[in-house]
């Protein structure tokens, strides 16, 4: 007798065709058989050794966070509940240019450092790896959902080059190109990089089509954080379309946001470039988030110039009062390429999180309003966080259009991604929104698309990108990487104020076809693994 049967599901099958209600069986983490109502009258019903009633829910495939910054929580945090609880079966990992493999054993403290506002400095983490495929082994000890892996450019040219603003010589080319290589043959499903964050923006265009070629020739994607997503943004993204197209290789771009006052209402620009290169045959997808804040750190903003060299560098520039004028100078008049060639505003940068607990007065606050509460100028607090919290500091920044990101949600393309960074005392409520966000809010409440619609971009076309043969649809064959949820209440818990709250809506959650989410709740089941890179 099979494991399981969902009863009288009202399938939403991630394909985008309408729903149909059906008994669906699953065995052996496997989708076995799908007995739709037509063809279940007058004939015996499947049985299972359990049965569950799905009267009044949505049965689809499992969401996949195309952007996803669980590198360490998901060895961190068993539980996982911000991700399991939206549906989430599988996350990309190493994304933004900057992870944990493949590093050595300079590189990774380095690396450890620079994305402490991302990740934390991982003291509670064994670092037991030091190759893409180690780092796969180990999550494939148990975690609470599947994860696949991006090899993150910068992290492989401070492996290489280091943290120096220079061209790679010849023979480091070769090395990042190996390294590439290796990362691809141990299971990596593309290349990611961060375009304004160190030591990644070094790199100049052909050398990233270097890479990019590496990436295209087994068969894998490149996914960069351009160089740009305020002045300059329509070039940035122009850019990695034309790197991609010489290098032959698809383009999956993150978090596509058209941000700050200069990209207010350009979201249709950008989509009609996409749209040239896609009807000229380039292979284009790409992912949003449905908030207009970003997330980052504090320290990402600063110019190139100050970041150079890595962590230690940046404190002694901030330390030297003329540096540090140089760089206020960068942040406030000129716009430093950190912030994405615009002046900083700083009532639009909110402190979501710091490292030192001594700082935790400031957190929830504007820069501006942390620097009234002082008594001192906007520039001065952030350079007191920037060195008394040691750039683990993180922010939110309010710079966002809300037309935009309509817009660019209803795109041919569109997939999902929470871009959530679950650290700090006061994260973006993305981290734990992002899904039931698009099912209640886009869809149920203001109907920007048809609930069909919104699975498939949450599903079936995140799978198709990672070439996927077996996840992103409800077939027979299919992994039971599964959500059923409620399409009358399903929402996201998560605010602004309250940014860890839980959805609602989302009670059965299945990971191989084992619960995860069961009546709301998280089990004790471990049952994600790494998804490795098909062969060509």
């Amino acid at each position: 007798m099979e494991d399981l049967v969902i009863r009288d599901a009202d399938v939403v099958d991630g394909s985008g065709e309408p729903s149909y209600r059906a008994d669906v069986v699953i065995d052996g983490g496997r989708i076995v058989s799908i007995v739709k109502e037509a063809a279940a009258a007058g004939c015996q019903r499947p049985r299972a050794m359990r049965e569950l009633d799905a009267e009044g829910l949505v049965l689809s495939p499992g969401f996949i966070d195309m952007h996803a910054h669980s590198d360490l929580a998901l060895l961190r945090d068993p539980d996982h509940s911000a991700k399991a609880a939206q549906g989430v079966t599988l996350e990309v990992l190493g994304q933004d240019g900057l992870s944990y493999a493949p590093v050595d054993d300079r590189s990774l403290q380095e690396v450890r450092r620079a994305i402490t506002g991302w990740n934390g400095y991982g003291d509670d983490i064994d670092f037991d790896w030091r190759s893409v495929g180690e780092y796969l082994d180990r999550l494939d000890r148990g975690i609470a959902v599947n994860a696949a892996y991006l090899v993150p450019q910068g992290t492989v040219r401070a492996l290489v080059v280091g943290w120096e603003d220079r061209a790679a010589t010849p023979e480091e080319l070769g090395r990042m190109r190996q390294s590439v290589a290796e990362g691809m043959e141990q299971g990596a499903v593309g290349l990611s990089s961060g375009l304004t964050y160190t030591p990644g923006m070094y790199a100049p265009d052909a050398e990233l089509t270097e890479l990019c070629r590496v990436v295209a020739s087994y068969g894998g994607y490149y996914c960069p954080h351009h160089r740009s997503y305020g002045a300059g943004a329509l070039e940035a993204y122009a850019e990695m379309v034309a790197l991609t197209g010489q290098a032959g290789c698809p383009l999956h771009l993150a978090h596509a946001t058209m941000n700050f006052g200069v990209n207010e209402g350009r979201a249709p620009e950008l989509l009609a470039l996409l749209d040239r290169a896609l009807d000229a045959g380039a292979d284009i997808t790409l992912d949003t988030y449905p908030y207009t804040p970003g997330c980052t750190t504090l320290a990402a903003l600063l110019p190139s110039w100050a970041s150079e060299g890595g962590p230690e560098e940046i404190l002694a520039r901030l330390t030297d009062p003329a540096t540090a004028a140089r760089i206020r100078h960068g942040l406030e008049v000129t716009g430093s390429d950190g912030c994405h060639g615009v002046p900083v505003e700083w009532e639009t940068i909110e402190i979501s999180g710091v490292t030192d607990p001594a700082l935790g007065d400031l957190v929830g606050r504007t820069v501006r309003e942390a620097a009234e509460l002082r008594g001192e100028a906007p520039w001065d607090t952030a350079r007191r966080l920037l060195v008394e919290d040691r750039l683990g500091t993180t922010i939110l920044q309010h710079v966002g259009h809300e037309d935009n990101v309509r817009t660019i949600m209803r795109h041919r393309t569109h997939t999902g991604g929470s871009d959530g960074i679950l650290r700090g005392d006061k994260p973006h409520p993305r981290a734990y929104g992002t899904f039931p966000s698009y099912l209640g809010h886009y869809v149920r409440e203001l109907g920007m698309l048809s609930l069909e619609e919104c699975v498939a971009h949450l599903t079936s076309r995140p799978a198709a990108r990672l070439r996927l043969p077996d996840r992103g649809l409800v077939r027979e064959g299919y992994r039971a990487d599964l959500v059923l949820f409620d399409p009358e209440t399903v929402a996201p818990g998560a605010t602004f104020a309250e940014p860890r709250t839980l959805p609602t809506g989302i009670p059965y959650v299945l990971v191989d076809g084992r619960f995860v989410i069961e009546d709301g709740k998280r089990t004790d089941v471990l049952a994600g693994r790494s998804v490795r890179r098909t062969s060509v």
